[in-house]
Parts: structure tokens; sequence; C-alpha cells
């Protein structure tokens, strides 16, 4: 593993929504009607409001959604069916979208421009099933990489958990160093609180949880298929987990709350009540139902 960070500066960013139609639990997912409009589309949408970012591009192996993507003036990455995960998705492509970040070919690169190229852009990744996604966060990711020094690896958002949800497996937990650096992301609550009760874990630390988004430095992504086989990610079913084995750096932010993942056809209901409540209308009160990520 090479880690360029301390040689690289961030000059463009790009955001790439990596979606597919073959939803285990959900099929078609992304195309579900949510008020009159497919939730990939909002997703799009959002991500395009975004400031920074030089474009959004939608990586896929769907005709049929780089069809629409592409009435929809969206710029479109074809990808292999084989991709297990989002994050391979996007890194299948890492050359083209860092590419069209720069308005540039790739296949016009050596290796020196290509290295320079990929050190000196952000991938942020976003998942196309967030149909309420805050852009602000985007444009906050963005601004992440242009902040820090020396640039990380990969920045991503975290949130506060409130008592109730620490202990629960499907809520992915973080572990985080004084400055901000993530050491670790499990499943299980963490830290653990020797000789207390796990109901009062709360009254004696912070507990911060992991928003499904990550922020990619172009040469990281690039060389995602040469990171060595994570045990971790194994046990725990977390893809981040096989960076911070390879000895990545994954920098965070904090932001009010995670946001609606649409995974379940409950999940599926739930947003489109949002839409025909006017919730969205009403930050604090959409915030409060746990529908949204907003900036702190």
């Amino acid at each position: 593993m090479i880690d360029m960070s301390e040689e690289s500066t961030i000059q463009r960013s790009v955001v790439a929504v990596p979606a597919r139609l073959a939803s285990s639990r959900l099929p078609d997912k992304v195309l579900a009607d949510i008020g009159g409009k497919s939730m990939i589309q909002r997703v799009l949408e959002r991500c395009a409001q975004a400031q920074g970012p030089v474009a959004v591009v939608l990586c896929t192996d769907s005709e049929r959604l780089r069809a629409l993507a592409e009435d929809w003036g969206v710029s479109v990455l074809m990808t292999a069916e084989t991709c297990s995960s989002g994050s391979e998705r996007i890194a299948s492509v890492a050359d083209q979208l860092v590419a069209l970040a720069w308005g540039e070919d790739a296949a016009q690169w050596d290796q020196e421009a290509r290295q320079s190229r990929l050190v000196s852009t952000a991938v942020i990744n976003v998942q196309g099933d967030q149909p309420f996604l805050d852009p602000g966060v985007v444009s906050a990711m963005a601004s992440e990489f242009g902040r820090l020094d020396p640039v990380p690896a990969v920045v991503t958002p975290v949130y506060r958990l409130k008592p109730e949800t620490i202990h629960n497996p499907a809520v992915v937990k973080t572990l985080l160093a004084h400055d901000g650096r993530a050491l670790y992301f499990s499943r299980s609550a963490i830290p653990h609180v020797r000789d207390v009760d796990p109901s009062e874990w709360h009254q004696h630390t912070s507990y911060w949880g992991h928003v499904g988004m990550y922020g990619f430095r172009g040469d990281v992504l690039a060389a995602w298929d040469q990171l060595p086989a994570s045990p971790l990610e194994d046990l725990e079913r977390l893809e981040q987990l096989r960076l911070i084995e390879a000895g990545y750096t994954i920098a965070t932010f904090t932001v009010e709350g995670t946001s609606l993942s649409v995974d379940t056809a409950e999940q599926l209901d739930q947003a489109r009540q949002v839409l025909c409540s006017g919730l969205m209308d009403n930050a604090k009160t959409f915030a409060e139902h746990g529908w949204n990520i907003m900036l702190k």
C-alpha cells in the first residue's frame, strides 16, 4: 500500500453513484416511484445540487438505467455485472471518473500523467438508495479534502448515536481518534465499557455511527482491486475495514444524523410517506425522524 497523502493536493472532485437493478431484498428498488420520480433520479438530482464536484456520474451495469440517466442529462459509465459492492463498481471505472473530472481522455495519459490526475482528484461515492440526501453533505465531503493536510486517503461522515441504537448490529459504529481519524468500524458497540451494564454505556462515553458515504482519493480508489484480502471485512461484512486493515487513513467529519437508505419495502413506504406528508418542507422535523443527513 502506497499512501501519497503528503504529496497530493485535491484540485477536482466528482460524484459517482453506483446502481444496479438486481437487489436481492428489493428488486429494481432504484426505479421505485417516490412522489412521481424514481429513487435514482432523486439521488442524482440531489447530488447535482452539491457545490464543489464538477460532475455527477451514474456507474451501472444496466442498459435501462443508462438510457434513463442520459435522458436526464446525467453522464454514465458502464460497469461489469460481477461487481460485488458499490465501491468495487466505481473503482472499476476510476480512471474514467477522474478523466471526466478533468475533461480529458484517460487513454491519452502516460503513467506520470495518470498518477498526477489520480492523486489530485476526489471521487465521492453516493449510494443510489438515499433519496433525501442533503447536498450539503456532498459539498462538505469535497471541502474536507481541500481542508485537511495531509490529504487523507478516504473521508466519510459520522454522527452521534442515540442510546437506543448503540447495540443495534444494523447500525455501523465508528471508533474515532482525537483528530477524527476512524480507528475501526464495527456492528458491535465500541468501545466496550467494562464493569458497566450495557444499557448504561452511553453515560460513560460518546458513540458514533457511520454514514454509508465515502470520498476516495483517486489513486486509492484505482488501487481497490490490489488491496489484500481482509479477514475483518469478511467477519463484520463491512467493506471499509479492507481499507483500515491495509493501513489507509480514513478521516471523518460530523453531521447531525443518518439518512433513510431504502433497502426494504417498509423503508420504501416510509420514503413515500415523507413526500406525501410534506415533511421535507420542515427540515428540523425531517431530521428528527432520521430521514436525512444534515450538516452540523
